[in-house]
């Protein structure tokens, strides 16, 4: 088990391309089952993104490869461009 804290903690590395997308930002969850169904990253697009005034990346629970101790690995394919609403 882990604490919500704990993950925002964790920095999310995309394993396409090993890029840095930053730390988690929010989480999605559903209500009905108390699971969570998404993690949420700020975006780097737009002059403000250092602010937290840019969009932010939804990456659906099913595209998480392996939460390590320092680390979240994601697989990102078709998720640039999604933002949270």
């Amino acid at each position: 088990m882990t604490k919500t804290s704990e993950l925002r903690a964790r920095e999310v590395i995309c394993v396409n391309d090993g890029r840095k997308l930053g730390l988690v930002t929010d989480l999605e969850i559903d209500l009905e089952t108390g699971k969570i169904r998404a993690l949420v990253v700020p975006g780097k697009e737009g002059f403000f993104w250092w602010l937290g005034k840019g969009d932010e990346v939804v990456i659906p629970w099913e595209n998480i490869r392996k939460i390590g101790v320092d680390v979240i690995l994601v697989e990102t394919g078709g998720l640039e461009g999604t933002r949270a609403t």
